[in-house]
């Protein structure tokens, strides 16, 4: 369990698909061969079957498409603030969209406001992709990456403690004792996958439906978020009146998304009612 909540908390998640750049580099394929035909031999050189016809490849060999963060500031006034953080913002622009934008954008806002981080099997996949595509593409984060010489002087992100909480780490164990993000969540009333899951982000991203892509990783924040709440009210950091508080919290940022225009967050608000049995 996690000792302490920060004034900035940042529950995040990431979305990636094969790198076709990487699959031809790699696999000697020829430059006119599509971007559809290099992923497929880059599952074929994966180990794909007819059971397993899109394994999971090696992050290095992955692209980072999008990353979303619910961002939680606790003032010093007490007051609490909650924003929902996407990247890309505007996925018309192609130097947004961008890998290199995406990550750099992202670890270098990490590196000026130093928040807590929170994530789902973040420490063996989110930040080691980020990592690893960051030195890829040739990116400079030096405030994110720089460590305090003592663990009392500054956050340390590449150490273990309560600057990264990630859940499965702390939730999960061998085998069947790890549960899924999307099981942790529908048990505990709140949505897991809806209409996307991960396994659907590639074709959508060949298809350049990156709005979904988006879409489905705001609501994975969001969820990966909420399960945190439930994470640190059993830890005793909320106690009930505070954590339905904080609950409320994310609610009325979900409406006033919505009211923006985020139509696909009323879907998401939808199945929250449901499985929380709100009337």
């Amino acid at each position: 369990m996690f000792k302490s909540v920060f004034d900035k908390v940042w529950a995040f998640d990431c979305e990636w698909v094969p790198d076709p750049a990487a699959g031809r580099a790699l696999h000697r394929l020829p430059a006119e061969l599509g971007d559809r035909e290099v992923i497929e031999q880059m599952w074929q050189h994966g180990g794909a079957s007819v059971e397993d016809p899109m394994p999971f490849l090696k992050t290095i060999v992955c692209r980072v498409v999008s990353i979303a963060a619910v961002t939680r500031q606790r003032r010093r006034d007490g007051s609490v603030q909650l924003h929902l953080l996407s990247l890309p913002r505007d996925i018309a622009d192609p130097a947004q969209v961008a890998e290199s934008h995406v990550i750099g954008t992202f670890l270098d806002a990490i590196g000026e406001h130093k928040p807590q981080l929170v994530g789902f099997n973040s420490i063996a996949a989110d930040l080691k992709i980020l990592l690893q595509r960051a030195v890829v593409n040739g990116i400079s984060a030096a405030d994110f990456c720089r460590r305090p010489d003592k663990p009392w002087e500054g956050i340390d992100y590449f150490a273990r403690g309560d600057a990264h909480v990630d859940i499965k780490d702390i939730l999960g164990g061998w085998g069947k004792a790890t549960p899924s993000l999307h099981e942790l969540a529908t048990l505990s009333g709140i949505p897991g996958k809806l209409d996307v899951d991960g396994n659907a982000v590639a074709g959508l991203w060949l298809d350049g439906q990156l709005d979904r892509i988006v879409a489905y990783n705001e609501c994975d924040a969001l969820t990966t978020y909420l399960v945190w709440l439930r994470l640190a009210h059993l830890g005793g950091h909320f106690d009930d009146r505070g954590y339905a508080e904080e609950q409320q919290r994310v609610r009325a940022l979900v409406e006033g998304l919505i009211a923006q225009g985020r139509a696909h967050l009323a879907t998401y608000l939808t199945a929250w009612d449901q499985l929380s049995g709100r009337p």
